[in-house]
């Protein structure tokens, strides 16, 4: 089969549980389709469960009501680190990690603490930042021998301190919010050298539950928004398609190979010039079906 239309296929790693069983899965899942993805590893401690505090929010809530939470993740998901220390994920983290590099996917950091980047990262300073890209680099490099050359924040809560310490780092690229094409980020009216690949097509969680969509109509659903002569981007999740709905997604998979879809990591859609992408803001705003803030590409 001729190589067909190109989307971004990127894996957010969250959770000890998702590192520990997620990871293997759809490392499993990839070979048989022979995909390649770009892997986000969240690698310090799981604290996930201290967003079940946000129920108090009704926009939170309903969320978790649509999506049916509780199967989705699984409650031990759900809780871990509520009343008590998560445990740390670099504790399962090196052969996931080592598997996915040796399959020849792409390896980039998430977050050293989920959980506290969601709540605090409006507030995060550039040192602070800057601190949190070192140790969660470092983490990573010991366990493959080199440290990653992206981040996705978490959330998509990039900020303008993450864009200059992006740069800073000399990443390859950051993808850090929610857009429709790749740009350099606009700080001060200077033009950030790391450019972003923006998420286009919205999540599991977001979508299903909405609109009288149900796992029986999710896959041709989203299917339908992947669009020719544009960029395609799709999150998933270590903790979703690869545990709790794999065998959704392992039907997406094929339904898309008789489309022609070829799924590729983030990094291979940078043209090899990135100086001449468009230049373009990061701004703060809102996602159908996500509770809260969300970094977007400007429409400028």
């Amino acid at each position: 089969m001729n190589r067909g239309m190109d989307v971004g296929l990127r894996v957010d790693v969250d959770t000890y549980n998702g590192t520990r069983d997620g990871v293997p899965s759809l490392l499993a899942t990839f070979s048989r389709h022979e995909i390649r993805a770009t892997f986000f590893f969240s690698v310090g401690s799981d604290n996930m469960g201290r967003h079940i505090w946000r129920l108090l929010r009704p926009s939170f809530l309903t969320k978790i009501l649509r999506s049916n939470a509780g199967s989705l993740y699984g409650w031990n998901i759900l809780l871990r680190g509520t009343f008590w220390p998560g445990p740390k994920i670099s504790r399962v983290l090196s052969e996931p990690l080592r598997q996915a590099e040796r399959s020849g996917h792409e390896i980039g950091l998430h977050a050293r603490d989920h959980h506290r980047w969601q709540k605090r990262a409006g507030r995060l300073t550039v040192e602070e930042i800057a601190g949190e890209l070192q140790k969660g680099s470092k983490i990573i490099e010991d366990c493959t021998g080199r440290g990653p050359e992206c981040f996705a924040a978490p959330g998509w809560r990039g900020t303008v301190n993450l864009l200059r310490v992006e740069e800073d780092r000399g990443l390859r690229y950051g993808s850090d919010c929610r857009g429709r094409s790749i740009f350099l980020p606009i700080v001060n009216d200077r033009t950030i050298a790391v450019p972003q690949v923006p998420v286009t097509l919205p999540t599991y969680d977001e979508i299903i539950g909405r609109h009288d969509l149900t796992d029986r109509t999710y896959n041709e659903y989203l299917l339908s928004l992947i669009t020719e002569g544009g960029l395609n981007v799709l999150t998933i999740h270590a903790e979703v398609e690869g545990m709790s709905r794999s065998g959704l997604f392992e039907d997406f998979l094929r339904r898309a190979r008789a489309r022609n879809l070829a799924f590729v990591p983030l990094g291979t859609l940078l043209p090899k010039n990135t100086a001449s992408l468009p230049a373009g803001v990061m701004e703060r705003g809102s996602i159908p079906g996500r509770e809260g803030w969300v970094a977007v590409q400007g429409k400028g």
